[in-house]
């Protein structure tokens, strides 16, 4: 458990690390541009997104790509308060929330088979996924 959460933390700080790289142009061999896909992930369930984020790494990793995280972002809370009963008893409420989970993963330099597997790709129901090139 404690491992895991290591692992977690450093590739959260790696991916940061690589992040500010390639905004800064740092650590590039070539002079070229080099392409980033960004993925961002949205779920109401933590487990369902962090097999999600797995699927997406492993995919990017097997067709020979360089990835970044997944980043944990901060978690959206909504909170929503209603009365228990329609008239009268103003006191009496049910407080209600609806939590976003959020998770980031950036692929450095993909092939064209990355971008075809990921396209390919089928995630569970629920996920939310936006991507930015």
């Amino acid at each position: 458990m404690k491992a895991d959460k290591l692992h977690k933390d450093d590739s959260a700080k790696s991916a940061h690390k690589a992040v500010k790289a390639v905004k800064k142009g740092e650590n590039q061999e070539n002079e070229e541009f080099k392409q980033k896909i960004r993925i961002k992930i949205k779920a109401f369930d933590h487990k369902i997104i962090d097999q999600s984020t797995k699927t997406i790494i492993e995919t990017a990793q097997r067709s020979g790509s360089q990835v970044f995280g997944p980043v944990p972002l901060p978690t959206e809370i909504k909170k929503y308060t209603v009365n228990r009963s329609t008239f009268v008893h103003k006191g009496a409420r049910d407080q209600y929330e609806m939590r976003i989970h959020k998770r980031m993963i950036d692929i450095v330099d993909p092939s064209q088979k990355t971008i075809e597997d990921l396209t390919n790709l089928s995630l569970p129901a629920g996920v939310d996924v936006e991507i930015k090139m």
